[in-house]
């Protein structure tokens, strides 16, 4: 993902909320912010802006 391996490794272990888009622990079932039980893991790629 980027140049330092130590950051990469704490960004990958994030979960996104796919109801209100805040940043969460990997290992929780639910969103700290809504409570949505639904969460996807952060992207590792980084993505050009068009």
């Amino acid at each position: 993902m980027g140049k330092f391996a130590e950051a990469d490794a704490i960004i990958s272990k994030i979960a996104i909320c796919k109801k209100c888009k805040a940043r969460n622990k990997a290992g929780m079932d639910h969103c700290r912010k809504c409570g949505y039980k639904w969460m996807r893991p952060k992207r590792k790629d980084i993505r050009a802006k068009k």
